[in-house]
Formats: structure tokens, C-alpha cells, sequence
């Protein structure tokens, strides 16, 4: 039986560390459903869908109609997408972890932020470089956090994510990250703080807790098979998105108890 009740202990670690990883949290009756949904929506790719070529970071195709161009990298608007979708954001599990995380009963589901299932297929991923989740998203308070749902296997070979631990907490020179608000890896300054980066290995119904502050970064997929996982953002009922951007385009959905 899978321990469903958070513990003191990772609670603390996610206030330390900015993530945290909940083993089996996902059952794989479950985890085998949102496969077979997923892969429904892959072949042919239902719209609406972010192709790799799309987001023109490190290795993706050059454009849609260049050689791998239809790649698709996101199929957005998960929650909306399926009923199997809005069980998998609503679970009882992800939603009381959330709650003691966010010290809320409150919560909302953004429709605008993640809300995806991401894919990385094999020859044409492309290389995410390092970020915070919050560079472009508009709240009351960067206070959000997004759980990363494991299906399969997950490790530095097919593109996991690494993260680097307490960056959550950390108050960052603009002059430490590019243009586009990635972190700059040419920069002496920064090296040490990538030196403490670590993998996120994840094993199928593996959820990753992860604080919208959090650097991290992930991999080309160099396996020979489609890695997948879903992703939610989250954030307390009084944290509410600053009207007239991106992140109050579409209305939040209330998933608390």
C-alpha cells in the first residue's frame, strides 16, 4: 500500500529543497489508462499542440515543416482535454500533498500555466535550458507549485529533469540570466550554483512536487522510446493572477477539498 499521507519530514524537505518526489502515487491501473489516452492523442496529434519547432531551444527541428518538424513537444490544455485528465489533477493524494505544501485547502488548477502532457520523442527533443517556472508567469505572489506526473521511466538518458535544490529561495542578479530569462551557463558566477544541480529519476506513477521558483533544466531524450508526463500548476485561492496577462487568460479551476 502506498503511504498517501505526507510526512513531516518531506514536508520540510520541500520547504528546504523547493521539490519534492512522492513515490507510486499514481496507481498503474491508472498510469496504463493515461498512456493509452495519450497515445490516442499523439497519432494523429489533437490540436491544440506545441511542436518542438515551435519553441526553437537547443536541438529541436528548425521549423514545423523541416525534418521532424511535427514533433509534437506539448498537448496543452490537458485538464479540459479528458475526464481521465481532471481525475489524474484532482486526486485526492496530489491534492492533500498540495495542501499541507501550500498550507491551503484552497487551491486552484491554472488553466494558462502547464495544464500539458509533455513528450519527448526520440531524434527530435530538444534541450530545455535553466529557468524558473515563474520567469513569465503573473501572480499576486510567486507562490505556485506544479506537480510533474511520472508514466514511465525517467532519467538522464531520455531527458529528466534536473533541478538544483534551495534555488527557490534564492534571490538571483537579472544579469544572471539571458534575454529570454534563462540562467546564463557562460557566467563564472553561476558555476557554482550549476555545480549542485541533480537528476530527477522517476519511475512510472512518480509524482514530482516542484516550487515555481526552483531552477531546473532537462535533457534531450537519446532513448529509443516517447518519454511522457503530465503536468499541473497550482496555486492558493487568495493568489490570484494579475488581470490582463497571460496568467488570468483563462479562469482557474478549484480542485481544494
Amino acid at each position: 500500500m502506498v503511504a498517501k499521507q505526507l510526512s513531516e519530514i518531506e514536508a520540510e524537505q520541500f520547504a528546504r529543497d523547493g521539490f519534492l518526489i512522492r513515490r507510486g502515487l499514481i496507481e498503474p491501473d491508472l498510469v496504463s489508462q493515461l498512456i493509452e489516452r495519450i497515445d490516442a492523442s499523439l497519432n494523429p496529434a489533437l490540436a491544440p499542440v506545441e511542436f518542438e519547432a515551435d519553441v526553437h531551444y537547443p536541438g529541436a527541428p528548425a521549423s514545423r515543416w523541416s525534418e521532424g518538424g511535427q514533433t509534437p513537444r506539448r498537448l496543452q490544455h490537458a485538464f479540459g482535454r479528458d475526464a481521465l485528465f481532471r481525475q489524474c489533477a484532482s486526486l485526492p493524494a496530489i491534492v492533500g500533498t498540495l495542501s499541507v505544501l501550500m498550507d491551503t485547502n484552497d487551491l486552484m488548477l491554472s488553466q494558462n500555466h502547464h495544464n500539458c502532457v509533455m513528450t519527448k520523442h526520440p531524434g527530435y527533443s530538444s534541450l530545455t535550458s535553466w529557468h524558473q517556472d515563474i520567469r513569465y508567469w503573473r501572480f499576486d505572489r510567486p507562490e505556485l507549485v506544479s506537480t510533474w506526473i511520472a508514466l514511465g521511466t525517467e532519467n538522464v538518458e531520455n531527458g529528466s529533469l534536473l533541478v538544483i535544490p534551495g534555488s527557490h529561495k534564492l534571490t538571483i542578479d537579472p544579469g544572471r540570466f539571458d534575454a529570454a530569462l534563462f540562467l546564463r551557463t557562460d557566467l563564472q558566477e553561476n558555476e557554482a550554483l550549476l555545480a549542485t544541480a541533480v537528476p530527477v529519476e522517476l519511475e512510472a506513477g512518480d509524482v514530482l512536487f516542484f516550487h515555481s521558483r526552483t531552477l531546473h533544466a532537462a535533457g534531450q531524450n537519446s532513448s529509443s522510446t516517447v518519454k511522457r508526463s503530465i503536468v499541473f500548476t497550482y496555486h492558493a485561492q487568495d493568489n490570484e493572477p494579475i488581470p490582463q496577462t497571460r496568467s488570468a487568460v483563462f479562469e482557474g479551476i478549484p480542485v481544494g477539498h
